[in-house]
């Protein structure tokens, strides 16, 4: 949270606490008004009843049975509309804090997306203008062109992501099942990942002829991203491990880092849309907090969950599971 969501938050506080305890004061202020009401009425009932009457006592208690109903019946309503109050004021300032937060989200998702679109395009331009401009020999060329196609690849993948997720989001993805040889797929995205990342270690370990029922484009999608997180947050010396195996009636593909690893706070935040720990401006890892999100709704999407535990000694493992 920056200083501007601070300033914004501490004012939303303020602002809350004092409406709330105003509230509460004239609450109170409305029960002690209208109990005196109820005092004063009810002693001047009394004073009215002569003493000398034979129903003295009688009548006596009739009033004060009176007044303590009224009481009652004060302390009663006044503790429905406190706990209607408090119950608001909770909804209400969870409802702002959480719009805050969401802001702020989108705000970060925007300044990496912007910083996500403009390096392959610099990058590409840079290429084809080198190209169109020099005469380079046939290595250095080759070179060039797979570069631009990686980054190509890239922006690519990053406006997939965020067409899926708007699609997601709104309902308006139609998908469409199949049986998918599974270990086919991951073979293959380890394999893109080597040919893109050939100065990264990618370990797999893939048990052969494992289907599954379910869309392809998204399945893949899975993999690449849990892939590319992996080799994002952990340090180009270190392997990255991809497995897939079946047990008890349950696929379960495992991709795990050698990273910096997840803190306990920031685990239960890492599924969430556009969640991206740190600053935008000065975060060095790329990325716009989507990609774990869309895992987290493709395997709900597919009757399974995603979850992330501590690798040992250090980094993450991203397990997804699939139930047959």
């Amino acid at each position: 949270m920056n200083s501007s969501t601070k300033r914004k938050f501490v004012l939303v506080t303020i602002v809350y606490w004092f409406l709330l305890m105003y509230m509460v004061a004239a609450l109170v202020w409305w029960f002690v008004a209208l109990n005196t009401q109820n005092n004063i009425m009810a002693e001047m009932r009394l004073v009215e009843i002569n003493k000398d009457d034979p129903h003295y006592i009688q009548k006596t208690e009739i009033i004060n049975q009176a007044r303590q109903r009224k009481t009652a019946q004060y302390i009663g309503e006044g503790s429905t509309f406190l706990v209607l109050i408090l119950l608001g004021a909770v909804f209400v300032y969870r409802a702002t804090r959480r719009q805050i937060n969401v802001s702020q989200q989108q705000q970060n998702f925007m300044m990496a997306v912007t910083h996500e679109l403009k390096t392959p395009i610099a990058i590409a331009q840079l290429n084809l203008e080198t190209l169109q401009k020099r005469k380079l020999d046939e290595e250095k060329q080759q070179k060039l062109i797979a570069n631009t196609l990686q980054e190509a690849n890239r922006l690519n993948t990053l406006c997939n992501n965020i067409l899926l997720a708007a699609q997601l989001d709104g309902g308006a993805y139609k998908s469409s099942t199949q049986e998918i040889n599974f270990s086919d797929l991951v073979e293959g995205c380890v394999e893109n990942f080597t040919v893109r990342y050939p100065q990264r270690k990618i370990e797999a370990s893939i048990v052969e002829s494992i289907y599954l029922n379910g869309e392809e484009l998204l399945l893949q999608m899975l993999v690449n991203n849990l892939i590319e997180n992996a080799l994002k947050y952990s340090s180009k010396e270190t392997a990255v491990n991809v497995s897939l195996k079946e047990n008890n009636k349950k696929i379960q593909l495992k991709v795990a880092d050698q990273g910096v690893g997840i803190s306990d706070e920031e685990k239960k935040k890492v599924f969430e849309k556009f969640y991206r720990s740190g600053d935008e401006r000065t975060r060095k890892t790329k990325g716009t907090g989507l990609g774990l999100y869309l895992c987290k709704k493709i395997m709900q999407s597919h009757n399974g969950y995603i979850a992330m535990t501590d690798n040992e000694p250090h980094g993450s493992i991203f397990a997804a599971t699939f139930n047959t």
